[in-house]
């Protein structure tokens, strides 16, 4: 199958069609990506100081390494769709003070951050995918699954942004974090998700793309 765009179509599905997209979400298929990155110099140089900021936190060398697992199990093709259709932001100026943050579309994917000694994650997910009938209501969350998904249930917390079948999950501790990456209902979650925010169109974040952080997603 080509991989050129095609202009008729948004997203991602201008290099995966509907197909490829549920296999990659199911795990059925390993895609296949860019073989070389479409870089900025200048977009590389701007954030190079804040990248080494961050390597001198303690937790640093724990972000890395989660966000390398998040990056290379639950963005698709990321070397061809860098920065165009997903960014990663290092130290961004908000309020809550993350360490690194994913985004696509307008949407916040991913979060990491410092949590006394250790680190904390923060999920955004669809709703429907982790209540016990498939449905949006916020009643029906499936507690007992999201304490199964981390190795203490104290770990794992959720929340209700704003936002229609939209679903927070803060997950403590680097062995959290890692068991519930890799719990196959999870991982689909969080690729329909992110397939869902990259298919509707360029990412907003593009400005606060970092490639000091994107290297170790993509060349780890």
């Amino acid at each position: 199958m080509s991989t050129t765009p095609r202009r008729s179509t948004t997203g991602l599905r201008q290099f995966l069609d509907l197909e490829q997209q549920r296999n990659w979400i199911e795990g059925k298929t390993n895609l296949h990506d860019a073989d070389e990155r479409s870089e900025s110099l200048e977009q590389r140089f701007k954030y190079v100081a804040r990248f080494q900021k961050l390597l001198r936190h303690p937790q640093a060398q724990e972000v890395l390494e989660i966000l390398r697992l998040y990056g290379q199990n639950c963005i698709p093709i990321p070397r061809k769709t860098e920065r165009h259709y997903w960014s990663v932001s290092c130290l961004p100026s908000t309020s809550d003070k993350p360490l690194v943050r994913v985004n696509a579309s307008w949407m916040e994917l991913f979060t990491l951050y410092a949590d006394g000694e250790g680190i904390r994650a923060r999920f955004l997910v669809h709703l429907s995918d982790f209540t016990t009938d498939e449905s949006s209501a916020q009643g029906h969350v499936d507690e007992p699954f999201l304490e199964h998904c981390v190795t203490t249930p104290e770990d794992v917390g959720y929340f209700f942004p704003r936002g229609e079948d939209i679903f927070g999950i803060n997950v403590r501790a680097s062995g959290s974090i890692r068991k519930f990456l890799a719990t196959r209902r999870v991982l689909r979650a969080i690729r329909t998700f992110n397939l869902t925010h990259m298919n509707r169109g360029r990412n907003a974040y593009q400005a606060s793309h970092c490639y000091s952080l994107a290297d170790r997603i993509l060349e780890g």
